[in-house]
């Protein structure tokens, strides 16, 4: 009877060894499976602390001529469709967030990683504040692909009173069932070109801008205390909106307005708003977004940056 050597079983073991490609896989599996359990906090946490904010701005962007200002929009909402109105679409929300920060954070993660490697820099944590910027914008380009229909399912139910769209709140499901219906799956893809002109240029501002305002407030320390985190964050979403935000009006007028019309381009839409209504329309809502940025950007920073480390010895 032959016996196996015993270098088998220390060979399939140095397969794992520090160094070893099997390791360096291992840690690259538990890398991304680390960054995509807390942007999935993250985007839960950004859910609970900003959706009654952005249900204003959906409203506001959309159906200029009912809601003309913050306060009015809050009060007619409340009172004609109650509190509850202010959730509308947290369902989509709450998954198109968990899906869209884990796939976001799980990209920048490894965006990271590319540009360290380009760069030559030694470490992620040596990346300079341009070179996380681009790379948000890079992990962007395929977050959005995800986020989209998402995001279009979310407006149509922030807006369907306004959409008379009968006595019965409309669910995800309906919604969906019936622009596959009238307009085949693509319909569901309404309004990606607009997300891809928000979300590019919106992450590079939303990352830059976080990795600034933690780096002056820090004081060259590489630890981010919880404060620091939470106001870097709602500066980061500050940026993002402001920088973006009239890309993101013509997505919410091309995703909720244009119900079983013929999509319309981005520049046609833009075009259209920017000669029917003015500039003034395409900042239509930004109030309350960046307000929004605040409590719901900080509280999604800080679950990530609080998953993260207590993930740090899996």
């Amino acid at each position: 009877m032959e016996v196996k050597p015993q270098t088998d079983l220390t060979e399939r073991g140095a397969l794992f060894m520090p160094g070893s490609s099997g390791f360096t896989l291992y840690r690259t599996c538990i890398g991304v499976l680390k960054s995509a359990v807390a942007g999935a906090a993250g985007g839960g946490a950004c859910v609970l602390a900003g959706q009654p904010f952005d249900t204003i701005k959906v409203k506001m962007q959309t159906f200029p001529d009912v809601h003309q200002g913050v306060g009015q929009c809050l009060l007619r909402t409340v009172r004609v469709e109650g509190l509850r109105a202010l959730y509308a679409g947290s369902a989509s929300s709450f998954i198109a967030n968990i899906a869209e920060n884990s796939l976001l954070f799980v990209l920048y993660g490894q965006s990271q990683e590319l540009i360290r490697s380009m760069s030559g820099t030694r470490t992620c944590a040596d990346l300079s504040v341009l070179q996380n910027a681009s790379a948000g914008a890079l992990s962007a380009v395929f977050s959005s692909v995800v986020v989209s229909p998402l995001e279009l399912i979310k407006c149509r139910q922030q807006a369907q009173h306004e959409l008379a769209l009968g006595k019965h709140r409309s669910t995800m499901f309906s919604i969906v069932s019936t622009l596959v219906r009238q307009e085949g799956v693509m319909g569901l893809y309404r309004g990606l070109t607009s997300t891809w002109v928000r979300e590019i240029p919106g992450y590079f501002f939303f990352f830059g801008g976080y990795e600034m305002t933690c780096r002056l407030l820090n004081g060259g320390s590489n630890e981010k205390k919880p404060w620091v985190v939470v106001l870097a964050g709602g500066c980061g979403g500050a940026c993002f909106w402001i920088g973006t935000f009239p890309a993101d009006v013509v997505k919410s007028r091309q995703q909720v307005n244009a119900c079983g019309q013929p999509a319309v381009s981005f520049v046609t839409g833009f075009k259209t708003i920017l000669r029917d209504e003015g500039v003034g329309a395409l900042y239509r809502g930004l109030a309350p977004t960046v307000i929004r940025s605040f409590p719901a950007n900080g509280a999604l920073f800080l679950a990530y940056e609080l998953t993260m480390k207590a993930l740090s010895n899996v």
